[in-house]
């Protein structure tokens, strides 16, 4: 990576998505009103799942204190927390999660279970740590307004509504297979691993991969994959390819690879734009089963750029 590349991905480390800042008031002209998912009930128990059922998760941590504390010490990662901290967390965790149901109805005009109920069950404040400084910023897990922060690397955690805008869009259905391109801080593949079957995430930037593949096991998400890579050409070794993909990184255009990896009736989310430039749009594109791809405009959004092969003339 060269030392202006490395400049400008630093610069913009906070800055991988905003939704609450940049791109709302743009949403109504890109009519992103879309069908939500239709997704047949993971268990018997979970049959008539209904937003009015999730909301009772809002209220229960998805880990005690003890168990947090526990899962942080499994990665060597050092994240100090007192329990008044960890109360304070899951009381800004309620509002959050109340927040982010309103604002999924807002820009869908309904809102999917299975989205707000992975969001009810991953502890994001496991996700706010720094590898590249190794510090941790585990009390503005929840902060609204919703910003993203940075974790090392010039990479960064996204805002977690525009995190749920785009977990809704590509329409999750449990016994599906997932592909993340940018791994990050593991927290949006995390998302997605409570919904689909397998959950898969590259990351390109080799420290940073190497740590966060080691987060995913101490909270039981054995769906988890992820790996060290160029996202560009996808997961080939992954038989029968993807139901969805999405890149949280903008790229210039849509890897050809990418695109023959997604399944027949798949959806792939991307941000297309200029690097650093305020003129990425969000959009989704769908295969249907005789493999032809449409694709629709969004939103507009931010995000840090694809690097490796789409940076490359």
């Amino acid at each position: 990576m060269s030392k202006k590349l490395t400049k400008l991905l630093l610069a913009s480390m906070a800055i991988s998505i905003s939704f609450s800042s940049i791109g709302i008031s743009e949403a109504k002209n890109f009519d992103i009103k879309i069908a939500t998912s239709t997704a047949q009930p993971i268990t018997n128990n979970e049959q008539q799942l209904t937003i009015e059922k999730v909301r009772d998760l809002y209220k229960k941590a998805p880990l005690t204190y003890q168990e947090l504390q526990k899962s942080i010490k499994d990665t060597k990662r050092k994240m100090p927390i007192s329990l008044a901290t960890y109360n304070i967390i899951q009381q800004k965790r309620e509002r959050a999660l109340k927040e982010t149901e309103n604002y999924l109805k807002r820009m869908f005009g309904k809102v999917n279970p299975y989205v707000m109920k992975a969001f009810a069950e991953v502890p994001r404040e496991y996700y706010h740590y720094n590898y590249q400084g190794k510090y941790s910023f585990i009390g503005s897990a929840y902060n609204i307004p919703a910003i993203p922060y940075g974790v090392g690397y010039g990479s960064a955690l996204s805002d977690f509504l525009g995190q749920a805008m785009m977990t809704q869009l590509a329409d999750p259905k449990p016994g599906e297979t997932s592909l993340e391109i940018g791994t990050g801080s593991g927290y949006q593949a995390s998302i997605l691993s409570r919904i689909v079957k397998n959950s898969y995430s590259i990351e390109i930037i080799q420290p940073l991969g190497n740590s966060v593949g080691k987060i995913f096991q101490p909270l039981n998400f054995d769906n988890v994959n992820s790996k060290v890579g160029d996202g560009f050409y996808g997961w080939k070794d992954v038989k029968g390819g993807f139901d969805i993909i999405m890149l949280t990184c903008v790229a210039s255009y849509v890897p050809p690879p990418l695109l023959e990896q997604l399944k027949p009736g798949g959806r792939l989310v991307i941000p297309i734009g200029n690097p650093f430039k305020r003129n990425q749009v969000l959009y989704l594109y769908t295969k249907d089963k005789n493999g032809k791809v449409k694709s629709k405009r969004i939103v507009g959004v931010f995000f840090i750029p694809m690097t490796g092969k789409m940076l490359q003339k």
